[in-house]
């Protein structure tokens, strides 16, 4: 648990330090460009780079879940069944909250059934 625990907090560190480099490049950035074209450019670039960081806020309350799930002793088991996830499934995926075979149940249902 404490491998898993590191590795979450790392993972939480990165991100928050993404975010402060994401704000410093947009403000560098605000300077006018007189040429539409290079305009357009810097804009679409800073849209995908504020998509990405939203990836990573949602990714953020994730890891905070799987932090919480280890101080409650529940990190390292799925959701739906109470089975124990595997330990390559979560050095894969540190956010995991359902087995392999309960995640691929899921998304057949998702695309059998839709959202």
């Amino acid at each position: 648990m404490a491998f898993f625990r590191m590795k979450l907090v790392d993972l939480k560190n990165g991100i928050l330090n993404n975010a402060g480099e994401t704000t410093e490049h947009l403000r560098e950035d605000t300077v006018v460009v007189p040429d539409p074209a290079d305009r357009a450019t810097i804009e679409e670039e800073h849209a995908l780079e504020l998509r990405t960081r939203d990836r990573e806020r949602k990714l953020l309350k994730k890891i905070e879940q799987s932090i919480s799930r280890i101080d409650a002793g529940d990190y390292g088991y799925c959701d739906e069944t109470g089975e124990s996830i595997g330990v390559g499934r979560l050095l894969a995926r540190p956010t995991a909250t359902l087995s392999l075979e309960a995640q691929q149940r899921r998304e057949l249902k998702q695309k059998m059934f839709g959202d």
